[in-house]
């Protein structure tokens, strides 16, 4: 049963969505979180749990029962440069009680997240509850008061009302559109092709990514699978299609020769899925009685996977400011500009880094087709240990790391 009111109504179950559901039913504030799926079962999401969130969750008092779960922990960042292994980064120094990340597939991390909520009288996750609208005092021009939601479920169409509603559903986000909320494309010269292979004994360890001869693969860990991502230039899906399944096998072993015996895994080109890749925000994150977080105010490039950090840290920062006022009644518009303030520097700094790789190296590496070799200046970074130090840093916790102040003052139900 979706409820047609509460203090504030998330559209989104991702995890800006959930988190801030989480932290404010944990600080007494009564939150719906509207999720259009009927789980959170999707594959090619963000898997990287860096160290900024796993301090978070060490801050609820939750980190010991999360990393209960399957995981595999990151501890060093590599990537074969040519045929050079580069260090690239080192999470031994960071100053948090974690100093690794933790690879998990985001439907147990949501999971989790929505199991920890449910603790809460006042958490209300609405699965299969499709968002298609916003509710003002008198319609939708961009003056007037956002006052709740509407939309569609199994069970007919729905409406909540709200003192506050959180757009967090995604870089595609339904919300922030009917919003009129404008978006600043910073433009990304990149795609990305998903797929899986399977993992077998005697692969090598994680490593950032692979990069040789005008191509690019990341692996990410998942136990008894490999989830691979092949850069591709920006729209050139259809011209890798156009050579043929064997040649993408072909370019696929070139760079990661040990895949050589699991290539024809990839039976036909469904099983290759395109994500295309958004570096955009929002140049306003909010309107009266509106808010938006993570993706829908930020969509970022899958370089670092820092996405699903980013999200977490705005629903932190939204809660902290936000919470005690909501559950006030003295939330203000003035509130939500404090939000948008606090990390509107994190992701300009984290964006600009990620559009300055993607200009200045990706681009250049998918121009050619002949051997690389590592830099001499990366070279020192195998040799000079400390110099591993700020990568992990920026990767670990990134620019403004956000800490739990809320209190946990709601009853469990």
């Amino acid at each position: 049963m979706i409820p047609d009111r509460t203090t504030c109504c998330i559209a989104g179950g991702g995890p800006a969505g959930v988190m801030l559901g989480l932290l404010l039913a944990r600080a007494g504030v009564d939150a719906v979180v509207l999720e259009k799926h009927k789980d959170f079962l999707r594959d090619f999401r963000g898997d990287t749990v860096h160290p900024s969130t796993l301090q978070v969750m060490h801050e609820l008092g939750l980190l010991d029962d999360f990393l209960r779960r399957p995981h595999n922990e990151v501890r060093q960042v590599h990537g074969i440069i040519g045929d050079t292994d580069i260090t690239l980064g080192d999470f031994s120094h960071l100053p948090t009680r974690s100093r690794f990340i933790a690879l998990m597939p985001q439907w147990d991390f949501l999971d989790f997240l929505a199991e920890q909520g449910r603790r809460y009288s006042a958490f209300h996750l609405c699965l299969q509850a499709d968002v298609s609208d916003i509710l003002t005092e008198g319609g939708l021009t961009k003056g007037e008061r956002v006052t709740g939601v509407s939309g569609q479920s199994p069970d007919g169409p729905f409406a909540v009302r709200a003192d506050l509603v959180v757009g967090a559903d995604g870089r595609h986000s339904t919300v922030r559109a009917r919003a009129g909320l404008e978006i600043v494309n910073l433009g990304a010269p990149i795609d990305v092709l998903w797929m899986r292979l399977s993992k077998r004994p005697g692969d090598p360890t994680q490593s950032l990514g692979r990069i040789n001869y005008g191509r690019m693969i990341v692996m990410l860990d998942r136990g008894d699978y490999w989830q691979c991502a092949y850069i591709i230039r920006k729209d050139g899906f259809e011209a890798v299609r156009a050579r043929g399944l064997d040649a993408f096998r072909a370019d696929i072993v070139r760079i990661a020769p040990f895949f050589r015996d699991r290539v024809e895994e990839l039976r036909e080109w469904d099983d290759v899925k395109l994500l295309t890749v958004v570096v955009e925000r929002l140049k306003k994150w909010w309107r009266p009685g509106l808010l938006c977080i993570g993706d829908a105010a930020h969509a970022m490039s899958p370089i670092g996977g820092v996405g699903i950090n980013l999200a977490i840290q705005d629903a932190v920062a939204a809660a902290n400011i936000l919470a005690a006022k909501l559950r006030d009644g003295t939330a203000a518009d003035a509130d939500l500009a404090a939000v948008e303030r606090r990390r509107t520097l994190p992701t300009r700094l984290t964006q600009g880094m990620q559009v300055l790789i993607q200009e200045r190296v990706l681009d250049r590496v998918l121009r050619g087709d002949e051997p690389i070799k590592a830099p001499a200046l990366l070279h020192l970074f195998n040799r000079i240990s400390w110099l591993q130090r700020l990568p992990a840093r920026v990767l670990g916790l990134g620019f403004r790391p956000e800490h739990v102040h809320t209190p946990e003052v709601s009853v469990h139900s």
